[in-house]
């Protein structure tokens, strides 16, 4: 369960919560019915005064900031990490990391739900002492938002995985560890320890126990199942832009290299001299990244049902999630499983052309859920989408792309630049909605940002 924090004193940076900061018993989160926010605020504010503000930033964050590579100068916001990645990766990876699915319907959608709603802020309010201090599954985080999980990063980023693990762990952050990665698991957790894992299972018994038995291996204690690529999407921009997984070696692919030398002596030359040829590591047989034979087998993933969750639930002993919620009876069946939690996605729109995006379904499932973790995941790109997110039930949200993009273009500075915007990006948004915690993110703040509903009904 998650809660949200009174604030420090006024002009803080919280710098890194180590430790568990276990939360004490009686505070467990109990919604039912229409009283979710009303219950979800007063168990936060509850649970507010049972730890200690953190200390300010540390002189070596401090320090890293001052020697930031001169790119990152320019880049102001999220977004502006995309056409500075466009830059610089090959077109076909840029292409794979960028682009969603057909018509990229549910890419656009994503991003225009947030747009359709409006904020009514509080003035004179005191605001001097915000805070987005949050817990998550009992561990303290210095915001509310954590890195999502992506496929092929250290195609695109030097060590991406790594990159990632170790910026958001140094960040006091959650990461996510991509299925489709081409870092072992094991390594990841190492170099973050506030690493979680994502799987991508077939509907087989065996290799299930044997992925769930190596995560606990490798120290991992949360697992995110992904249940929304039962089969393959049509991609049909990865065909046009000359991606596939495995790449596969082709003058098109060798110029798109060529024409790209920082990515091409930068990532992978240095990979290849540094660390050989990368593999794809967690899921199936390993195969290289660059083959003209080999080929990823993951399993029949479109027999993965719910007794296969039931079986991890009874293997794994940490906490246990699945990714790619978007109803509200898969909701009930998740908690009735016994799972910790959901995290309401349409895959960044990379699956079904068309699906939903996850806001407009989530305060459903946040009243589906109960008590259970609701996290959103898909099209968050500002401060404002975060807190958006929170007012309409979501625990703790999930950014993906634009940190791999940073990690692309400027490494662990670039990861850690693209953090703090968002961080600064929430903290100026609580002062000017008039609010000091996120616990005080209600649906009453928000209203549509477009139609006439506000205007004076005739009697």
């Amino acid at each position: 369960m998650i809660l949200h924090f009174e604030p420090c004193r006024s002009g803080q940076q919280v710098a890194a919560a180590r430790g568990s900061g276990n939360i004490p018993a009686g505070t467990r989160l109990k919604m039912s019915g229409l009283h979710h926010e009303e219950k979800m605020t007063a168990t936060r504010q509850q649970a507010s005064n049972s730890l200690p503000a953190a200390p300010a930033i540390a002189p070596a964050a401090t320090a890293r900031e001052r020697k930031q590579p001169r790119v990152l100068r320019r880049m102001l916001a999220l977004e502006d990490f995309e056409e500075a990645a466009r830059g610089y990766l090959p077109r076909p990876i840029f292409g794979y990391v960028s682009g969603g699915v057909e018509t990229n319907a549910s890419l656009r959608g994503n991003r225009a739900a947030f747009d359709e709603i409006a904020f009514v802020p509080k003035s004179l309010v005191d605001v001097s002492g915000r805070s987005q201090k949050t817990v998550l599954f009992g561990r303290a985080y210095d915001a509310p938002f954590g890195l999502a999980p992506m496929g092929g990063t250290a195609m695109a980023a030097y060590q991406g995985d790594v990159v990632l693990a170790r910026a958001a762990a140094e960040a006091n952050l959650p990461m996510i560890t991509s299925g489709a990665s081409l870092t072992p698991l094991e390594r990841v957790r190492e170099a973050g320890p506030t690493a979680w894992f994502q799987a991508y299972l077939p509907g087989e018994d065996g290799p299930i126990t044997q992925l769930v038995e190596r995560c606990a291996r490798g120290g991992f204690d949360t697992l995110v199942v992904t249940v929304d690529v039962p089969v393959a999407a049509n991609r049909e921009n990865n065909f046009r832009s000359g991606f596939s997984t495995p790449l596969r070696p082709s003058l098109r692919l060798a110029w798109d290299g060529i024409i790209r030398p920082r990515w091409l002596f930068g990532m992978f030359l240095r990979t290849l001299l540094l660390h050989g040829m990368p593999y794809f590591e967690n899921m199936g047989p390993r195969v290289p990244l660059l083959t003209s034979v080999g080929r990823r087998q993951g399993g029949p993933r479109d027999r993965l049902a719910w007794r296969h969750i039931e079986l991890i639930r009874r293997l794994w002993k940490g906490r246990l999630l699945i990714k790619g919620v978007l109803d509200r009876d898969d909701t009930r069946l998740a908690r009735e499983a016994g799972l910790d939690g959901v995290m309401v996605s349409n895959h960044g729109g990379r699956q079904l052309d068309g699906a939903v995006a996850p806001l407009r379904v989530l305060p459903g499932i946040a009243e589906q859920a109960r008590g259970m973790t609701v996290i959103l995941d898909s099209g968050v790109r500002r401060g404002t989408d975060v807190l958006k997110a929170l007012a309409l039930g979501a625990s703790f949200v999930f950014v993906g792309r634009p940190f791999l993009y940073a990690a692309a273009i400027a490494g662990g500075a670039g990861v850690h630049h693209a953090i703090r915007l968002l961080r600064e990006e929430i903290d100026r948004d609580m002062a000017l909605l008039g609010i000091t915690s996120l616990a005080e993110m209600r649906p009453e703040l928000l209203v549509p940002a477009q139609g006439a509903d506000f205007l004076p009904k005739k009697r």
